[in-house]
């Protein structure tokens, strides 16, 4: 289910489903149920996302340039074009009509008739989904409860990571909606009160893509040796991640803002290349210590982190399935990540597959 608070661009969505069903056989159009109030991503947001980065210039975000900024502001703005209006030329024409009219310079479509071309294009090409996406549109709140009320285990998942949410994150670099824990009630209609688990995810070191600060970050060799071993590419756009260590102020902050009822532990085999691991236990800023998050930006980008380093492992790790079949080493480092950031490690994992999982107490 996709639920209201996500921005969908169709084009995307269907060459998507269509991967999967030549890949696996499963045709997920019979599957796949859309909220009708989720938003979309036209192609004048994605034009708009890339113009806003090139006017920006050395002080550009560094988004994605799929549009998906521009889609939340104008749902934001009260422009936007929801799944219920692709069930309706009628309803659909005057929407496009407005919000293509409120972003006439940004577009280059000042005069009326250029307006009047783009939106019957747009809408020509939005109207091609409808057929498709028609039985696909339910009532996503109502599904979901009903699932959780008969004892069904019901998972959310977050776009994207903590520190980039719009409010909590390292703002102006963030993305534009909330991947936040509490988005999950709010970008789905389901009660606060009907969600019983919040599961914190965290590589065994830290990445960034795009612009803003990160304490931990690695330059030259050092970097490149860690990303090219953690394989650590964007997904949608195929640019390098930034890595750095495993940054505790960070996760210790999104452990309190998510309520992180555990925390998973991912890529550790990754760290098994080197003899000595630096762990982030504070920062240092302007001379001062800071064991949690800086209250502003500002300071957060003058931080300077502090290590504690711990003897790597020495040894590929993929083989263990058990927690006894640690190093001691890494046991070590892993009791003072749950330290460090007030939760427990459920599992971790190994390697790439989904067999190389551990659960247990560490």
């Amino acid at each position: 289910m996709l639920g209201n608070g996500v921005v969908i661009d169709l084009g995307v969505l269907f060459r998507e489903i269509d991967l999967l069903a030549s890949k696996s056989g499963r045709d997920l159009r019979g599957e796949l149920i859309l909220s009708p109030n989720a938003h979309i991503v036209t192609d004048y947001h994605v034009e708009a996302d890339k113009n806003i980065e090139e006017a920006l210039g050395h002080e550009r975000l560094g988004t994605t340039g799929r549009g998906i900024g521009p889609a939340y502001a104008d749902k934001a703005s009260r422009l936007g074009v929801r799944v219920q209006d692709l069930l309706d030329s009628q309803t659909l024409l005057p929407k496009l009509e407005r919000a293509l009219l409120a972003k006439r310079a940004l577009l280059g479509t000042a005069d009326g008739a250029r307006v009047e071309a783009r939106v019957r294009q747009v809408a020509e090409d939005l109207l091609a989904y409808s057929d498709a996406i028609r039985p696909m549109v339910r009532d996503v709140p109502r599904l979901l409860t009903a699932e959780l009320i008969a004892g069904k285990t019901v998972l959310f998942e977050s776009a994207q990571a903590h520190h980039l949410d719009v409010d909590h994150g390292t703002y102006p670099y963030v993305t534009s909606s909330n991947p936040t824990a509490g988005n999950a009630s709010v970008g789905t209609g389901v009660a606060p009160t009907r969600i019983d688990r919040v599961i914190g995810v965290a590589k065994s070191y830290t990445t960034r893509v795009g612009q803003g600060p990160m304490p931990t970050e690695l330059t030259g060799a050092e970097e490149e040796r860690l990303r090219k071993i953690g394989d650590e590419y964007g997904v949608t756009t195929g640019r390098p991640r930034r890595c750095g260590w495993f940054d505790a102020v960070l996760v210790e902050h999104a452990a309190l803002i998510n309520g992180f009822t555990e925390l998973y532990v991912t890529k550790l085999d990754t760290l098994s290349a080197w003899s000595e691991v630096p762990l982030c236990v504070a920062y240092e800023v302007d001379g001062r210590r800071f064991d949690k998050m800086p209250l502003t930006v500002e300071e957060f980008t003058r931080a300077k982190p502090i290590y504690e380093v711990f003897e790597g492992w020495h040894q590929p790790i993929g083989h263990c399935r058990s927690v006894s079949d640690l190093p001691a080493t890494l046991r070590r480092y892993l009791s003072r990540i749950q330290e460090l950031c007030n939760v427990r490690i459920q599992s971790i994992g190994t390697g790439p597959s989904r067999e190389q999982v551990i659960s247990g107490d560490f």
